[in-house]
């Protein structure tokens, strides 16, 4: 083998000399031991489409290989027999190597951070980051309404809004052709209502709300009308009543005042199914029993343990699993905090199933034992 040692000329491998270092360790090409032997196969295809092969390609090579097999190159190439003459040339690539990270010329200075030959005189913090986003993402809106033209649409004005998701009021002002997008504090999305302080009391109010419109509109027509049965009455309830009033519910926090406020636009309507009224003293339990419907607490709390299991029993790599068990970075600020949803599940299922949050994850990931824990969840007591 020849190797050129003048410095105007690259050291250059023969390919014929590479394949004669392949045929006498046949394990580099077809080793499956490990999974890096991919990357050698990989390497050894570059290698056979090059007629003459760079030194880099042949280091690149022997790295490769060398994280493949313990004991460097050079060991390999002894166990397997290489010739003395051929283990000296390769290693010769290896003689007085030298890196240089190279960014700009030299300059004088006395203050910053020394990186390779490049002193930096200053850096960019994260909060830089937050105020140049306004400006990207008015950016990318730019692009997005010049695409909807190529493509024979428009962006409506009227219909769109721009919203920041802060503790604290911040202007975010973003245009679409001079027209300034308006800045609110919550808008409805598939059904769900966001604002921009993260909250989620407003969401469930708000599902109250619309179930109470359906009840009054349903009241005359359907809820006492006596010529239809209670059987049917029941089926309008659990058809449409139910999901409107629990629309999303996988993911909310149940407070004491949101649990009243459910169970009080529950009873509205099987109170009126029922024939009863408030004045009647009938405990909401003894109506449920009578009407074989079940509570719907109960109906919530047991789909939120569900939804947690689903969650736990996610593959990685799936974003609903990554974003369950993710930590955010930073400080919550001072004040009682925020119940966040994983917190507020796991003292759930402490206090419905007993299971302790450290032994949650175990539990949960079994799915048949997980499902008939559900099944046998019993109703909460009716207060008072």
């Amino acid at each position: 083998m020849k190797i050129s040692t003048s410095k105007s000329e690259a050291m250059v491998l023969n390919r014929k000399n590479v394949e004669c270092l392949f045929r006498v360790c046949p394990k580099w090409r077809s080793s499956s031991t490990s999974g890096s032997c991919s990357r050698v196969r990989k390497e050894w295809r570059i290698i056979g489409t090059c007629k003459p092969l760079h030194h880099d390609k042949v280091a690149s090579l022997l790295y490769t290989l060398s994280r493949v097999f313990k004991g460097g190159p050079v060991g390999v190439l002894r166990e397997y027999g290489v010739s003395s003459p051929l283990i000296r040339a390769i290693r010769s690539l290896y003689n007085r190597c030298q890196s240089l990270v190279h960014i700009a010329d030299k300059f004088l200075g006395v203050e910053g951070v020394q990186f390779g030959d490049l002193r930096i005189g200053y850096l960019l913090f994260a909060d830089d980051v937050v105020l140049s986003s306004a400006c990207d993402l008015q950016r990318s809106l730019d692009r997005f309404a010049v695409a909807c033209e190529e493509a024979g649409m428009k962006i409506s004005t009227s219909k769109s809004e721009a919203m920041v998701l802060n503790r604290k009021k911040v202007e975010c002002l973003l245009g679409i052709k001079e027209e300034i997008l308006p800045q609110v504090e919550e808008f409805k999305y598939l059904g769900v209502l966001f604002t921009s302080e993260g909250r989620r009391e407003r969401k469930i109010d708000r599902r109250i709300g619309v179930a109470s419109a359906v009840l009054r509109t349903l009241h005359r027509s359907i809820v006492v009308k006596r010529e239809l049965s209670q059987k049917a009455k029941l089926s309008i309830y659990q058809s449409i009543f139910v999901p409107t009033l629990t629309y999303g519910h996988e993911l909310w926090v149940m407070t004491e005042r949101t649990r009243s406020r459910v169970q009080a636009a529950e009873m509205s309507f099987l109170h009126r199914v029922a024939g009863l009224s408030l004045r009647d003293r009938v405990r909401s339990s003894a109506i449920r029993e009578e009407l074989g419907v079940e509570s719907l607490l109960l109906r919530v709390e047991r789909s939120q343990m569900r939804w947690l299991g689903h969650l736990v029993r996610l593959p990685p790599g799936c974003l609903p699993g990554e974003v369950f068990r993710a930590c955010s970075s930073g400080r919550r600020p001072p004040g009682r905090p925020r119940t966040r949803w994983r917190d507020y599940v796991s003292r759930l299922v402490w206090e419905r199933l007993g299971i302790p949050p450290d032994e949650l994850e175990e539990v949960a990931g079994e799915r048949e034992v997980w499902a008939s824990l559900l099944r046998l969840l019993p109703p909460r007591p009716d207060p008072g």
